[in-house]
């Protein structure tokens, strides 16, 4: 299963992750930047800062749940 990691980069802090959300759409062509970058605005609110944000998009094993 596809998913993406959103991480969040703090000058003070460092980078930090924000969470984990499985991707969904069964259309690959659906799947953008943008359209990732919008998911993830509407998950946390238009007023947070997206230029802050950066997401990694990576395989989780169903069975164990392992990323890779």
């Amino acid at each position: 299963m596809v998913a993406y990691e959103f991480y969040w980069r703090d000058e003070i802090k460092g980078i930090k992750l924000i969470g984990i959300l499985p991707e969904r759409r069964k259309d690959p062509e659906r799947v953008t930047k943008k359209s990732v970058m919008n998911w993830v605005k509407q998950m946390l609110g238009d007023e947070i800062d997206v230029s802050n944000i950066f997401f990694v998009q990576v395989t989780v094993d169903k069975n164990t749940g392992e990323i890779f």
